[in-house]
């Protein structure tokens, strides 16, 4: 069957357009590779915010690499076969030998870890084996010849000369998403930049930066206040799921992967089958549908299919509860879980975060206004690729104690469970929510992110179409919901203390300051 030329399907995109998302003129392209490209063209500004996005992310990573997937989006960063080398044939040879050397260091690690296991051992390994000195001595010095043939940071240098802004990326438990705002004129500057590498990536530096993203988590996690207890809570929350480690990784794993593990996982979930690029600006759709064709269309295609996530979270049977001192005002944080973005119940678990949620909201009038417990108080409902929850977090007044909010909560909770809402009060909030959706898509870039966001999950037209299934939200499904998925006995508990002060509940932060830290229990 001959296949209709571009033109012709982009014609009949453009009468479609509304079909494929409500208010939303989204052009869908598919290359023979099974990239995906999302086009939206708005009239009149200079710059398109650009941006793709790469269906993996911590959930597809497995104990023992677990944040593989946030330093690839590191190693992305480094460059390619013509960006960030002055030699690529000598580089490519170096880091050949630096990963031999890395396999017989690794041996070395295996060999004192057992030994450390059984009690032999301890302290540092750098400094009990000599041939491993030896080893890495020899890393050190492969690794300066590297640096020497290295022109950093050339990707975002020559994005810069030519205009752009807004060059980054993150990582998430479902999706890696790399993005950009770059002038309409330079466009194919982007296309060739980023096919260039994802064709031809070269993960330089690996092992350096290793040590820069066990930074980030010291930063981001060890180095706050509430960072690490967040982080055991959710290893608390998700029984089973993939989402319960960190997704920036443990440490132990970070600092274990090789580089050809990463090669490996990469070329499996950055095939052309699991990438979608969207674009939005002022610009001309056949010449960029052309453009695609041109230089991701090169991608080669997968070699295999992918497996989806296949480990779900088990139902919880009973409330698990973390008392945790920390040096932060009193809180009350509790979580339950709920469903995926795209479930049937996520726009009444929807209005219900709105329901508590705010100023405007119940939690507030009745535990900050009229019960003078709390001083300020928060609701939302998060639905991702596999799983979803819904959570209250709640800071208790100076003079209240962490238990009676937390009954407080448990009341208003109730009260959900038994009385409707009102149609007045539901309209009200669904007029909010209408609001809200239609001023997040007015900016280009809000809604290039907000395509590859909803594309990561159920698909990008559940963008479109959530604001119609939210209006369609009855007072019957906001009290199902509420009796469906948030069952006291079944919610996840943190409640904090400050560091240092008397907690009568247990008896922790002032008999025990040195030893009790964070008490973890579950009913």
């Amino acid at each position: 069957m001959t296949k209709p030329a571009l033109h012709v399907l982009l014609q009949t995109a453009l009468l479609l357009g509304p079909a494929y998302a409500q208010n939303i003129p989204v052009q869908e392209v598919v290359l023979d590779n099974g990239m995906k490209f999302l086009l939206v063209r708005r009239y009149g500004d200079p710059n398109v915010a650009a941006g793709w996005l790469a269906k993996v992310g911590s959930a597809n990573e497995r104990p023992g690499t677990t944040g593989i997937s946030h330093l690839i989006e590191h190693m992305m960063f480094k460059g390619t076969h013509t960006m960030g080398t002055s030699n690529i044939q000598q580089e490519l040879k170096l880091i050949k030998q630096i990963d031999e050397i890395k396999v017989e260091m690794r041996k070395e690690e295996r060999l004192f870890g057992r030994l450390q296991r059984l009690g032999e051992t301890e302290g540092d390994m750098s400094k009990r084996s000599l041939y491993y000195q030896q080893l890495r001595s020899e890393l050190l010095a492969m690794q300066k010849k590297e640096q020497d043939l290295l022109v950093p940071e050339e990707l975002e240098r020559t994005y810069m000369s030519a205009g752009a802004a807004q060059i980054n990326a993150w990582t998430d438990w479902d999706s890696t998403v790399y993005y950009i705002n770059i002038p309409s004129s330079k466009l194919e500057l982007w296309f060739w930049l980023e096919s260039d590498r994802l064709a031809h990536p070269v993960f330089r530096e690996f092992y350096a930066e290793q040590a820069v993203v066990q930074e980030e988590h010291r930063w981001r996690t060890e180095n706050t206040p509430l960072g690490k207890f967040e982080e055991q809570f959710e290893a608390l929350f998700w029984q089973s799921s993939p989402y319960s480690w960190p997704i920036d990784g443990w440490t132990s794993d970070v600092k274990a992967l090789h580089r050809e593990e990463a090669r490996t996982f990469f070329e499996l979930h950055y095939a052309p089958v699991n990438l979608t690029a969207c674009l939005v600006g002022d610009f001309d759709l056949i010449r960029v549908a052309e453009l695609a064709r041109r230089y991701f269309g090169r991608l080669k295609p997968a070699a295999r299919e992918l497996e989806p996530v296949r480990t779900r979270e088990i139902a919880q049977q009973a409330m698990a509860r973390m008392i945790a001192c920390a040096e932060t005002n009193p809180r009350v944080v509790i979580r339950y879980h709920t469903v995926p973005a795209g479930h049937k119940d996520e726009p009444a678990l929807t209005i219900l975060s709105s329901i508590l949620n705010g100023q405007t909201g119940r939690l507030y009038r009745s535990l900050v206004l009229q019960q003078e417990l709390a001083s300020s108080v928060a609701a939302s409902h998060v639905g991702a690729r596999y799983e979803g929850y819904f959570e209250l977090e709640v800071t208790p007044r100076p003079d209240k104690r962490p238990e009676e909010v937390e009954q407080a909560i448990y009341r208003e909770l109730d009260n959900l469970q038994r009385v409707p809402i009102g149609d007045k009060e539901l309209q009200r909030l669904k007029d909010l929510s209408s609001t809200s959706f239609y001023r997040s898509i007015q900016s280009d870039f809000s809604l290039m992110i907000g395509l590859l966001v909803a594309e990561a999950g159920p698909g990008w037209k559940h963008l479109g179409s959530f604001p119609g299934k939210v209006e369609a939200v009855t007072p019957t499904d906001v009290t199902q919901a509420a009796m469906k998925y948030l069952s006291p006995q079944k919610g996840t508990v943190t409640v904090y203390y400050r560091k240092g002060s008397e907690l009568r509940a247990t008896g922790c932060c002032s008999s025990f300051p040195n030893i009790c830290e964070t008490q973890t229990t579950k009913w």
